[in-house]
């Protein structure tokens, strides 16, 4: 499978070249996925597919086109790459278009067993089923929990390869396995759901589905009874999942595209201190067996560890050779490319080093305040800042935590709020894509009564 990919590469980039291209890459992959869902005990679905697809970069000097296609043929792909260079000659000319330089790049050939599981391969989905019937079973082993909105495992593997000109070549094979389980409670009328999920790159690794399902059983049970809070500033409480997705909306302002537009919050603050000095934030896509891993970028380059804030210190943005030239630096190695796409930034394994604080800890000494569970809405603008999401949760009153709170909204700005962190947990989780542990505030405004 490797050695057909990377022929049809090496012909789609050499006939770009003889056909008047100054340079031209490609990538391609084979990619199988699976998915099955159940509800109350019933499948409702159950699919699995394969694609194959390849794409195709030229340049025809500072001039770019960019397509894809999955009719593999010899014969089609003449036509193919024909037809990419002719949508390169009716563009406009960039100055800052291009590859990257050969020297830099590093992609190469081979697989590392952290990123792929042999039992991806024909993967039986009769094993999603009984995980999900099982996860689903476990969270609705409680008299207060009346429905579902199903349990789901997926599964996805393949091959990923790349050529350029200049001889730059690599592939490697990934895969990822994921479940998941949302139940839902009642009483007295008020219904309440929650959710939790497992993903891991090996099958063995993934969590048991019991478990699974009584953590979101308890998550889901802990938001009976809710109420509104009094409006006013607070300390507050971050959990993990919830601090994963502020890291989230300050990726968007560490983004080289969204800075070199000007349009982040952080553009003109390198070297700078733009958070607590406990805060250590850490791109790293070299990370063994991480859900983001990879052994080199979209053009090619070396995935590496990347320290974007160091002590609270801005030292870094994320870029790709395009944004890097737009700034007048070098790629960090985050150039993330879909197949039938030109490169973009993009993060890896994205996370906040953790503290030494245990969950509990972190509660310690709070009179009044608030452990955030939930966030809805998109309220984060990175061009200024500005930070407003509706929210639900738990009560601390006196270092416990106390009732459900829903109906709230917290409010602030991420340079305030980053600048606030005055306690960092313990309990990172580097299974994810993005993460953080829980993390302390010292205050945020919350809305609510």
């Amino acid at each position: 499978m490797a050695s057909d990919l990377n022929a049809l590469l090496d012909y789609v980039v050499t006939r770009a070249e003889q056909l008047g291209a100054s340079s031209a890459d490609a990538v391609a992959s084979d990619y199988v996925e699976g998915n099955v869902r159940v509800r109350l005990g019933e499948i409702e679905e159950l699919t699995r597919a394969r694609e194959r697809q390849l794409g195709l970069r030229v340049f025809v000097g500072q001039r770019q086109a960019i397509s894809a296609t999955s009719d593999l043929r010899e014969s089609a792909l003449e036509g193919f790459v024909q037809g990419v260079l002719a949508m390169a000659q009716l563009t406009a000319e960039d100055p800052h278009a291009g590859p990257p330089d050969p020297s830099a790049t590093g992609a190469t050939h081979g697989d590392d067993p952290a990123l792929y599981d042999p039992a991806a391969e024909g993967f039986d989905l009769e094993r999603g089923l009984v995980w999900a019937l099982e996860a689903e079973k476990a969270a609705l082993d409680d008299p207060r929990m009346k429905n579902s909105e199903g349990a789901s495992f997926g599964f996805g593997a393949g091959l990923r390869a790349f050529r350029a000109s200049g001889g730059v070549s690599g592939s490697y094979r990934s895969s990822s396995f994921s479940g998941s389980v949302t139940p839902v409670a009642e009483v007295d009328g008020a219904m309440e759901r929650d959710y939790w999920y497992s993903s891991r790159r090996h099958v063995k690794d993934l969590q048991p589905a019991a478990e699974v399902g009584l953590i979101a059983r308890e998550r889901t049970l802990r938001r009976l009874g809710a109420r509104r809070l009094p409006t006013g500033e607070r300390v507050v409480v971050f959990d993990p999942m919830m601090a994963s997705g502020l890291l989230r909306s300050l990726a968007g302002a560490l983004n080289g595209n969204t800075v070199y537009r000007g349009a982040s919050y952080l553009r003109d603050k390198l070297g700078q201190s733009i958070a607590s000095s406990l805060v250590t934030i850490v791109d790293d896509g070299s990370l063994k067996g991480g859900i983001a891993t990879r052994p080199f970028d979209g053009e090619g380059l070396v995935s590496r560890r990347n320290v974007l804030v160091g002590g609270g210190v801005l030292e870094r943005f994320l870029t790709d050779t395009y944004s890097a030239r737009k700034l007048g630096t070098v790629s960090t190695g985050n150039a993330s490319r879909g197949v039938g796409d030109g490169p973009t930034v993009g993060t890896t394994n994205l996370h906040l080093l953790p503290g030494s604080l245990s969950p509990a800890q972190l509660l310690d000494g709070i009179a009044d305040g608030f452990y955030v569970t939930e966030l809805i809405g998109f309220g984060v603008n990175v061009t200024t800042g500005d930070y407003s999401q509706g929210a639900a949760g738990v009560r601390i009153l006196n270092g416990q935590l106390d009732h459900a709170v829903s109906e709230v909204t917290v409010a602030g700005n991420l340079a305030t709020m980053l600048a606030d962190i005055e306690g960092i947990g313990s309990d990172l989780d580097l299974h994810r894509g993005t993460s953080a542990p829980s993390l302390r505030l010292r205050r945020l405004m919350v809305a609510g009564e």
